[in-house]
């Protein structure tokens, strides 16, 4: 019998994404609205991305100088890459090590498919603890999601059977939407309390409950 492979987006997914990026926010510019300002960062980020295969810190500092000229702020040169040099500090969320590790036990292989660099997701994947057989980086793919690059890859360098493979992520633009458009299954975990009609097989606030998903989904 093939191996079980599951792929995880990493941030929003596994590493709280949506908090490190408005910690950094509101300390650059604790005058103003953390949210509007993280809800400003979260439309600019992939109009940076699309289209493009430069490195994440990059994304990054470009896409913090489009949230200061669009909400008219201040950046100085020396905080451009205040994102990038937080982001080895931005948390798992709680659940985390304790699911990837449980998924382990039981057998399932693990890939990280994530839109970041390689250095900054092995901080990422230090910080959860638990070992990961496979990691696509937007280096390795070329592209950033949802292009379909970061699957391709992993299915190149996997040899994963495709109805032994789940897709386990937050972000329904960047990977709900492509694993639909690919014919790929996907958990969506839904930790914002969104409404979407996009397909999946199981949606899970957190990954609490995903090894029992899982298994239900691909049997040992």
């Amino acid at each position: 019998m093939a191996e079980r492979w599951a792929t995880f987006d990493c941030y929003g997914t596994l590493i709280d994404w949506m908090g490190g990026i408005r910690t950094t926010l509101a300390e650059l510019w604790p005058e103003h609205d953390a949210d509007l300002l993280l809800a400003a960062y979260h439309e600019v980020e992939p109009e940076v991305q699309r289209g493009r295969a430069v490195p994440y810190r990059q994304v990054l500092a470009e896409s913090l100088e489009r949230v200061a000229h669009r909400e008219g702020l201040e950046l100085a040169e020396d905080d451009r890459e205040a994102l990038a040099e937080s982001l080895p500090s931005w948390p798992p969320f709680p659940e985390v090590p304790g699911a990837l590790a449980e998924l382990r036990a039981r057998g399932w292989r693990i890939a990280i498919l994530s839109n970041t660099d390689p250095d900054l997701l092995d901080a990422s994947l230090e910080a959860i603890g638990v070992p990961v057989d496979l990691r696509i980086t937007a280096a390795e793919a070329g592209s950033y999601k949802p292009a379909p690059g970061h699957w391709e890859r992993f299915f190149e360098r996997s040899g994963a059977a495709r109805e032994r493979h789940v897709h386990v992520a937050a972000s329904l633009f960047h990977d709900i939407e492509p694993c639909a458009k690919l014919g790929l299954r996907a958990v969506w975990i839904n930790r914002l309390g969104e409404v979407s009609e996009l397909p999946r097989v199981a949606e899970l606030p957190d990954l609490s409950d995903l090894p029992d998903v899982l298994d239900r989904v691909v049997e040992p």
